[in-house]
Formats: C-alpha cells, sequence, structure tokens
C-alpha cells in the first residue's frame, strides 16, 4: 500500500534550484533514508512532505488516514514548560478519560436499578474498552521508559526546557515524538548529540517500529542497521536504491563508473562530430555547409550528459607532517580530573593510563558527560590534571581540531582566517588552497561567524592540514561533515603517516579508522585492540563474565555458609582423615573471610558514592548551577555515572547477602 507518492516536485529560490522533478513513492511500513551534502535539499524535501513548505510544481499525495509525526533540528518547545509538562502533554486525553469514567460510575450509582443505569453502565463500558485499546494503563510506565531511554532521568523532570541544552532538547523532542506513535515519522538527523548507548537503543526501537519513517541523516553506522531503503539527492536529482547504506555505497560506485563511461563516450562523440563540422565548413562547398548545419542542429538538440561530481565536487584533503616524532609519542599515568571544591566537587575520572607509539591511530570513547575533551585538553597542556603525569615524545608537535570550531575567529573572513595563521602564501595560493575545500568565487569573503556548520568544519580540517602536525588531536571530527566529506576525511587520515588521537561516537568511522580503540570510564581506561565491532563483541563478552563472577560469588557465599553438613554431603567428608578434615575447614574459613573483607569493600564504596550522590543532589538545586547551564549539564551527568555505579555495587553486595 503506497502511502506516499510524488510527482516532478521542483523546488527553487529564485534563479537557485534546490530540486528539480523529483519523483518517487512509499509503501507502507518501508524504513527511508535521505542523504546529500549539505544543502543538496533534504530538509527542504522533509519540509515539503510535511506541508511546511510549497513547492513550484508537481505534486505529492499523503495517504488521508496517516498521522504525521516530524522531528525537526529545533525542537519548538514552550521554553517555560518543564520536561515532564511536555511529555504529559502528549496524553492530556488520558486524565480526562478518566474523569468521565468516575464520574460515569458516580452517576451509575445514583441511578441504582433503573433503565438509565443500564445506558450508563454501556457508555461507561465503551469508555473503559477505548481507554484500554489506546494504553490508558501503559503510558506512563512507557512515557518513564521513552525518557529513560534518551538519559532523562527522574530527577531531570522538573527541569525547565529554557535550561535545557541543544542535544537535551532534540532528546525530548525525539522522546515526545516516539511516544505520539504516528503512522508516518519523518525525522530530521535524529542522531545527532545521542551517545552509543542511546543511538543502539534508538536503533532497535526504530526496528520494531510498525509505522513507515523517512530520516535524514549522516551517520552511515544507524543507516545500516535501520533503513531499507536509500534516496540520495545530488545535483537537484533524487536517485534510489533498494537497499541500507552499505548496499547503496557499492551500488553508487558502480552507477558512477558507469555514468562516468558514458559521459566520456559522449564527449568523444560531440568532438568527433565537431571535428566532422569544422571540416565540412572549411571546403566551403553547399552541399558540405548544408551537411556541416545538419550536424551541428543534431548536437544542439542532444541531451548532454553532465559529468558525475561536476555539480558540486570533493574536498581535496591530505595531511602531511613536517617531520617525524620519535617512536614514544605520548605517556600518561595515573591521571585523575575533577571539579569544585567540597560539597560541590564532581569527580570525572581516575586512574587513566596512556601509552601511545607513533602510527596509531587511537580512539577514545565513553559516555556522555565522561571528561573524553576534557582528557584531550590535559594531554595537549591546556588544563593541569589533579593527579598523575605526562610525558611528551621526542619532536612531537600537536595539531589540535575543536568540535565546536571554538578557535575560529568569527570576525574574520574565510580567507582572512587563512591569512592570519599561515602568512608565507600568497592570495592566489590561499585561493587555490580553499578551492579544494569547495571554498570558491565570492564565497572565500564570507565573514567566518555566517558559516554554517558543515562550512566551519571544513576550514578547521584545512587549517589543520596547513598545520604539519606530526600529532593530530581530533574532537568528534565527523560532526558537521557530510557522507561524502566523511569518506573524503577518512581515507587522508588512513593515509597520514604520523599519530592520531580521536574523540568519535561515530559507529561508521570507528569501524574504518582506529588501530586500537579505549574506552574512558569513572574509574579509568580501558584498552580493545580492534575497531569498534571487535570493541563490541569484548564488551559483550566482558558483560556475560562479569554476570558469571556475581553469580559465582553468590554461590561460593551459599556454600561457606552451609557450613560442615553442606560439606559432608558433597564429598562424604566423615570418611577423610583428621588432617584433611582440618585443611578443608581452614580452606572454608579462608573464603568466608575473602567474602567477609569483599562485602566491607563494597559497603565501604557504596557509603562513599551516597556520599557524593547527596553533594551533587544539593549542588544541583543551588541557584548558581540552575542558572548556569554548562555547569547544570555536568552535574547532571557525573550524578547519573554515580547512582549507575551505586546500583551495580548494591546489586554485588545483595547478591553476597544471599
Amino acid at each position: 500500500m503506497i502511502v506516499v507518492s510524488a510527482k516532478e516536485l521542483t523546488k527553487a529560490y529564485g534563479t537557485d534550484v534546490i530540486l528539480d522533478r523529483v519523483s518517487f513513492h512509499i509503501n507502507k511500513g518501508e524504513r527511508i533514508g535521505i542523504i546529500g551534502i549539505n544543502g543538496a535539499g533534504k530538509t527542504t524535501l522533509l519540509r515539503m512532505l510535511t506541508g511546511e513548505m510549497p513547492c513550484e510544481s508537481g505534486e505529492f499525495f499523503i495517504s488521508g488516514d496517516m498521522r504525521i509525526g516530524y522531528l525537526k533540528q529545533d525542537g519548538g518547545f514552550d521554553s517555560q514548560n518543564t520536561v515532564i509538562q511536555e511529555v504529559e502533554g502528549l496524553f492530556a486525553h488520558f486524565p480526562q478519560m478518566e474523569q468521565e469514567m468516575e464520574r460515569l460510575l458516580a452517576d451509575i450509582e445514583k441511578a441504582g436499578d433503573s433503565p438509565e443505569s443500564m445506558k450508563l453502565a454501556a457508555k461507561y463500558d465503551a469508555l473503559h474498552e477505548r481507554y484500554k485499546e489506546q494504553g490508558g494503563y501503559t503510558y506512563k510506565s512507557e512515557m518513564t521508559g521513552i525518557l529513560s531511554s534518551m538519559a532523562f532521568k527522574e530527577d531531570s523532570y522538573g527541569k525547565k526546557i529554557a535550561s535545557l541544552s541543544g542535544g537535551e532538547k532534540t532528546r525530548l523532542a525525539l522522546a515526545c515524538l516516539l511516544l505520539s506513535k504516528p503512522d508516518i515519522l519523518f525525522l530530521d538527523e535524529p542522531t545527532n548529540h545521542l551517545d552509543i548507548g542511546t543511538l543502539k537503543w534508538l536503533e532497535q526501537y526504530l526496528k520494531s517500529y510498525k509505522g513507515t519513517i523517512v530520516l535524514v541523516s549522516h551517520d552511515r553506522y544507524f543507516l545500516d542497521e535501520t533503513v531499507t531503503r536509500i534516496f540520495e539527492i545530488e545535483n537537484h536529482k533524487l536517485h534510489i536504491y533498494e537497499g541500507n547504506y552499505s548496499f547503496y555505497a557499492t551500488e553508487r560506485r558502480a552507477r558512477r563508473e558507469a555514468e562516468l563511461r558514458k559521459y566520456e563516450k559522449q564527449q568523444k562523440e560531440i568532438q568527433r562530430q565537431e571535428e566532422i563540422v569544422r571540416r565540412f565548413k572549411q571546403h566551403g562547398t553547399e552541399k558540405l555547409a548544408k551537411r556541416a548545419a545538419s550536424r551541428e542542429k543534431r548536437l544542439s538538440a542532444m541531451e548532454v550528459v553532465e559529468r558525475p561530481d561536476g555539480g558540486h565536487g570533493k574536498m581535496k584533503l591530505n595531511f602531511r607532517e613536517d617531520f617525524k616524532s620519535g617512536r614514544d609519542v605520548l605517556l600518561a599515568e595515573d591521571l585523575s580530573k575533577s571539579f569544585g571544591y567540597g560539597s560541590g566537587k564532581v569527580d570525572l575520572f581516575r586512574s587513566v593510563e596512556l601509552d601511545i607509539k607513533r602510527g596509531e591511530r587511537v580512539c577514545i570513547v565513553g559516555s556522555n558527560g565522561i571528561g573524553k575533551t576534557t582528557l584531550l585538553k590535559i594531554l595537549m597542556g591546556d588544563l593541569n590534571s589533579n593527579t598523575g603525569r605526562i610525558k611528551i615524545g621526542h619532536n612531537v608537535s600537536f595539531g589540535y581540531y575543536d568540535q565546536g570550531q571554538q578557535l575560529l575567529n568569527g570576525a574574520n573572513t574565510v580567507i582572512g582566517e587563512l591569512q592570519e595563521a599561515y602568512r608565507l602564501y600568497s592570495d592566489t595560493d590561499m585561493r587555490n588552497i580553499l578551492g579544494r575545500f569547495l571554498f570558491r568565487g565570492e564565497s572565500v569573503f564570507l565573514p567566518v561567524s555566517s558559516l554554517s556548520g558543515g562550512e566551519k568544519a571544513r576550514l578547521a580540517l584545512l587549517k589543520l592540514m596547513l598545520s604539519g602536525a606530526n600529532v593530530l588531536i581530533l574532537d568528534e571530527p565527523t560532526n558537521h561533515l557530510d557522507i561524502e566529506s566523511k569518506e573524503v576525511f577518512e581515507e587522508a587520515l588512513m593515509e597520514f603517516p604520523g599519530t592520531a588521537i580521536i574523540v568519535s561516537h561515530d559507529r561508521y568511522f570507528l569501524n574504518r579508522i582506529p588501530t586500537r580503540i579505549m574506552e574512558l570510564t569513572a574509574s579509568g581506561m580501558e584498552n580493545y585492540l580492534g575497531a569498534y565491532d571487535y570493541y563490541v563483541e569484548k564488551k559483550q563478552q566482558q558483560l556475560q563474565s562479569g554476570k558469571k563472577y556475581l553469580e559465582s560469588l553468590a554461590r561460593q557465599g551459599k556454600d561457606a555458609e552451609s557450613g560442615q553438613a553442606a560439606e559432608s554431603r558433597q564429598t562424604g567428608e566423615k570418611d577423610l582423615s583428621p588432617a584433611e578434615r582440618r585443611r578443608r575447614q581452614k580452606e572454608r574459613e579462608a573464603e568466608q573471610r575473602r567474602l567477609a573483607r569483599k562485602k566491607q569493600s563494597l559497603e565501604e564504596r557504596i557509603e562513599v558514592l551516597e556520599g557524593e550522590i547527596k553533594a551533587l543532589e544539593e549542588d544541583l538545586s543551588t541557584e548558581e548551577t540552575m542558572t548556569d547551564h554548562v555547569r547544570l549539564t555536568e552535574i547532571s551527568q557525573a550524578l547519573a555515572e554515580k547512582k549507575e555505579e551505586s546500583e551495580r555495587k548494591y546489586e554485588e553486595w545483595l547478591l553476597l547477602q544471599e
């Protein structure tokens, strides 16, 4: 069943054509991924389909019985509402239905055995059935479940929308949309600001979603996991691929090779015909002149094949190092970092160890707020750690990519930003270099402050390329880059002979780039000698091992408490020699002492954690914190980490109690 169809949709701003005669259809239950370079018209297409933007020509159809949900890149909330008020607003009809059912019950009681009572009872039964079918008994648990999955704990329900960060607003908008359960989901960059854990949850949710999904995303791993068809917008046209992103990437290469061959063949034919026309004209006879005119007419009527990639070009990037570093690049021992003092102290991480060699590509992962960016700044010397030491190797030269592009001067023009950093290049050289990064014509004189996120990312990468650094420190470098730019960037990184230390949540990137992955946690750094899929596999194994370990502790505790009677039942101790019985008794006593020490250690850690949680909760409620969005986010994230650790320790303690 077709639920969305479009025929020759066209959108332009003046003479600037965005979409040109785009046609497609979408069947019920399909999951469509829309991709293309920044500015290709992906969001424009979504806005047209949701009725937020008119089209110049063409038409589209959406089945009339379909409820539409649209996740925009901005939330559209009432800034004075709280988180829970926005979510509860979606279910306002349930309290109304509950009040109506209570009123009907009261009326039934008053009516007694009269005929009116039967009518009221039938009305109540119908309303109750509708209430149950629509989820009246489950909506509260579903609401808290999805909020929790979007990293909103119960203590954040009272936060004002105005105090939320951009990432929190995105997550809240996504939670509200999923809770409303529309028949067709239109999602514009739903993966922005989500950490790996939340991304995995969202993937599983969308896989099991019964409705139709149309989403715009630059996250290739996410597209692989969630979509069944790809719509690519390129050069104002739409190309359809019947598969996920990996299928699209393979088919696209084959299509472009075929298009290039077709283009080159046509160009040869055009050149041959032009040469014939030129020769006919040279002879000057009337007969040949007519033939020349005929061939020229056919040439002018020919539909010329556009050169693949000719419309926008690709960023050209290659990292070089001015000189090699020593084999030992960076050594860090026992690093820890915390902010604040006393009751307001927030611990990010402790006991971090690093040993990085020349030529490695190390990717650092970890939950939001754990301190990954802070760690990068400590390694470069921009921040001090609370404990530990760092040793920088011989001839090490750092180049830093900042995910927020705070190192760019918004008051400069694009070309002025480069000239300020690299004065030895002439204006012509600068223009040529900028052209490689798609800054052409008058765009080189645009103020940096007016650039889009993708344009700022390209400019920051260009400055990094020119730096000649032999150690690249990269903080979320693929944010804001479109898919083609990501691929160019990844190729440049893999060819770079120096060392790279990278923080990233991009799982497709994490599967291609790292020689090893390091996970930053509150208690240190874990090493995984492989790419992302290997990291996930090892994490799963560790989780299973941890579960088995806890079960083993519980069994040991039960065995120790059961005493000699249980031991006797299992081994027939009465038949053992006195020396063997004494040895086994000592082993049991030693095991009991070990379990007692383990239990005491857990109790001490739980006590410390409870103190830290109480201090963080007190700090969270102060007026100073509530007005400082950055600090509010840091404390909220630290609090979530402490609570998670506390729950784990309690679980271990309870198993020892059994």
